[in-house]
C-alpha cells in the first residue's frame, strides 16, 4: 500500500468510524505511542502509577464522607434497607467496574466515554452520540463535584451545629456561601498541586484509610460503654419505610448511598493519559477501588447501624445537627470528639473535592481537544508545554461548578437532592451508552480487548448486565421522592438533566457541528523523530494488514 504522510493517516484513520485501531495487544507498545496510534500527542505529564491510579477513584470515593453526605437515603428504609442496600448495589456497580475496565484497557484516553461512543457507534449517529455523551460526562462530574462540596458544607455547618448546642440555623444560602468557598479554593489548589497531583493522590489514600480505621475503632468502642450495640436481627432484619412510596420500591431507592459512593470509577480512565502502564493500570485502579469500597463501606453502614441509640433511626433522620452520621456520632463519643471527628471528615470530604476537580478538568480538556466545548474550546484545550497541566480546563470546570451549585439555593431539600441526582443520571448515560453500543453487534465486530479481557462469552455477560442496570438507574433517580409531588418533593433531575440532554442535542444540530466531528488527530508532525518513525511504522503496518 502506498505510505501516506504520518500526520495525514493518523487522522484520516482516526477520524473515521470504520477505521481500525491501532492497538496491537501483542505488542508491548509504550504509553505514549500507544497514545499516538490513537491519535494523540503526548501533552499531559505521565506520572500516576499504579496505586495511584487507584488512589485517584478511591479518594474521590472517600468512604467515610460520602456515607456521612447521603447516609439518610439509605437509612428511610431502617437498618436492614441500608446495609442490604449497599451489599446489592455494590455487586451490580462491581459489573459496571468491569466493563469500564474492558474499555479503558483497550483504549487507554482521556476522553474515554465519548471516544468511545463515537468508535462503537455506526456511523449514523456516532458524532451526534459522542457529542451528547461528551456533554453528558462533563455535566455528571460537575454536577458530582458540587454534591461532594455541598456535602462538605453541610458537614461543616453540622460540626458547627454541635459545637454550639444546635442552637444554630442552617439556611440554604449559608450552604451555598461555605459551597462557594469549598469551589473555589479547591479550584485553586488543583491549579497548584496539579503538577503534584501524583504525590497528592497517595496523600488522599492515607487520610481516607485514617479516617476509616479511626472511625471503624474510635465509634464502637464509644458507643459501648453507655450503650448496646443493636442485634443483628436490627442490622440486617429490620425494615422501616419513612418513604410515602411502597416498601419494595423505597427499598430499590436505598440503592442510591452505594451507587453515589461507589460512583467515581471512571475518573481513573479520564487520567489515563497520566497513567504509566495504562492498559494495565486503569483496570486495577478501577476495579482495586470499587472492590476496596463496597467491602470497606459495607462493613462501616453495619456500624453505623449498630450504633443508631436506641434502635431509633426517626430521631437520627431528623436530627437536629443535620446529619445523620453526626447524631451517630455525637451519641457514641459526646460533643468535643463528635465535633473534632467531624472536622476530620469535612477535611476527607474536601480532599475527594480536590480529587475529583482534577479528574473533571482532564474529561473538559480533552473534550474541549476535539472542539466539543462551546465557543471557549480553544482557550480550554490549551496546555503551556512546560508545566503540561490543563490549568486553564481546571478554572473553566470550576466555574461551571458555582453557576451549577446555584441549585442548593432552592428552598427546601428539592435543589440539593437534584445535585446528587444529577450526578448518578448523568454519569450514569456516559458509563451504559458505550457498554450497550459494545452488546449491538457493529460494536462487538470493531472491540478489539486489551490485556485486561474475560473472552466474548464472559466478558458479553458482563457488558448485558450492566446495559439492564444502568437503564434502570437512570429511571429510579428520576423518580420523586414523595408519591405527594409539590415544590419541595419534586425531583427536579428529570427537569434538568433531561433539558440539558435536549439541549445538547439541539446545540449539536443547530451549531456544534460546524465544529464537533469526533474524536480528532491534534498530532501535528512537531513531536520527536523517533516517537514519528515507531508511530508511523506501526500504523502502516496495521493498515496493510487490514487492507
Amino acid at each position: 500500500m502506498k505510505a501516506l504522510s504520518p500526520v495525514i493517516s493518523l487522522r484520516n484513520v482516526h477520524t473515521n468510524a470504520s477505521a481500525v485501531r491501532f492497538v496491537d495487544p501483542q505488542h508491548n507498545l509504550g504509553d505514549v505511542d500507544l497514545l499516538r496510534q490513537i491519535g494523540y500527542k503526548q501533552e499531559l505529564r505521565r506520572h500516576y502509577s499504579t496505586i495511584q491510579c487507584f488512589g485517584i477513584a478511591f479518594s474521590i470515593m472517600g468512604l467515610v464522607p460520602s456515607i456521612a453526605s447521603v447516609m439518610a437515603t439509605g437509612l428511610a428504609t431502617g437498618p436492614a434497607g441500608l446495609v442490604w442496600g449497599w451489599f446489592i448495589a455494590g455487586l451490580f456497580i462491581i459489573c459496571v467496574g468491569l466493563s469500564m475496565s474492558f474499555m479503558g484497557s483497550a483504549i487507554p484516553t482521556s476522553g474515554g466515554l465519548y471516544y468511545y461512543s463515537n468508535y462503537y457507534c455506526p456511523d449514523r449517529y456516532r458524532i451526534v452520540l459522542s457529542y451528547l455523551i461528551g456533554c453528558s460526562n462533563s455535566l455528571g462530574l460537575t454536577s458530582a463535584i458540587c454534591s461532594i462540596t455541598y456535602g462538605f458544607a453541610i458537614e461543616v455547618l453540622s460540626a458547627v451545629s454541635i459545637s454550639m448546642d444546635n442552637n444554630f440555623e442552617h439556611t440554604n444560602l449559608k450552604t451555598y456561601g461555605v459551597f462557594a468557598a469549598g469551589i473555589v479554593s479547591n479550584m485553586v489548589i488543583a491549579c497548584l498541586t496539579t503538577k503534584h497531583a501524583a504525590k497528592f493522590q497517595t496523600f488522599s489514600i492515607c487520610v481516607n484509610v485514617f479516617l476509616i480505621v479511626l472511625f471503624l475503632i474510635a465509634v464502637p468502642v464509644g458507643f459501648s460503654k453507655n450503650n448496646s450495640f443493636n442485634s443483628g436481627k436490627y442490622i440486617f432484619g429490620q425494615w422501616e419505610n419513612q418513604r410515602d412510596w411502597p416498601m419494595g420500591w423505597s427499598a430499590i431507592m436505598s440503592w442510591n448511598p452505594a451507587i453515589w459512593t461507589i460512583g467515581a470509577f471512571d475518573s481513573v480512565i479520564h487520567c489515563s493519559e497520566e497513567a504509566l502502564n495504562a492498559q494495565r493500570s486503569i483496570p486495577i485502579g478501577i476495579l482495586g477501588s470499587i472492590l476496596a469500597c463496597w467491602v470497606t463501606g459495607w462493613v462501616i453502614v453495619i456500624v453505623c447501624a449498630a450504633c443508631i441509640k436506641d434502635g431509633d433511626t426517626v430521631r437520627v433522620l431528623a436530627s437536629e445537627t443535620g446529619s445523620a452520621m453526626a447524631q451517630i456520632i455525637y451519641d457514641a463519643l459526646g460533643k468535643k470528639w463528635a465535633v473534632a471527628f467531624m472536622s476530620l471528615i469535612c477535611v476527607g470530604q474536601y480532599l475527594m473535592a480536590i480529587s475529583l476537580m482534577i479528574a473533571l478538568s482532564r474529561q473538559v480538556w480533552s473534550f474541549a481537544r476535539d472542539d466539543g466545548l462551546p465557543v471557549v474550546y480553544k482557550w480550554v484545550k490549551y496546555v503551556d508545554p512546560k508545566i503540561k497541566v490543563p490549568i486553564r480546563a481546571t478554572i473553566f470546570a470550576g466555574c461551571c461548578a458555582l453557576v451549577m451549585g446555584c441549585l442548593c439555593i432552592i428552598p427546601g431539600s428539592a435543589g440539593a437532592n437534584a445535585l446528587f441526582s444529577l450526578a448518578i443520571a448523568s454519569n450514569t448515560l456516559s458509563w451504559g451508552t458505550p457498554v450497550v453500543l459494545l452488546v449491538l453487534p457493529y460494536g462487538r465486530k470493531k472491540f478489539i480487548p486489551g490485556p485486561f479481557y474475560f473472552g466474548k462469552t464472559k466478558s458479553l455477560m458482563v457488558n448485558i448486565v450492566t446495559t439492564l442496570f444502568l437503564p434502570f438507574v437512570i429511571a429510579m433517580n428520576m423518580v420523586p421522592d414523595s408519591t405527594r409531588v409539590d415544590k419541595d418533593s419534586m425531583n427536579y433531575t428529570c427537569l434538568v438533566n433531561g433539558g440539558a440532554w435536549l439541549l445538547c442535542i439541539i446545540y449539536y444540530y443547530l451549531w456544534a457541528y460546524k465544529n464537533y466531528t469526533g474524536p480528532k488527530s491534534n498530532l501535528d508532525g512537531t513531536e520527536s523523530e523517533g516517537e514519528e518513525t515507531s508511530s508511523v511504522k506501526n500504523i502502516e503496518g496495521v493498515l496493510e494488514e487490514k487492507t
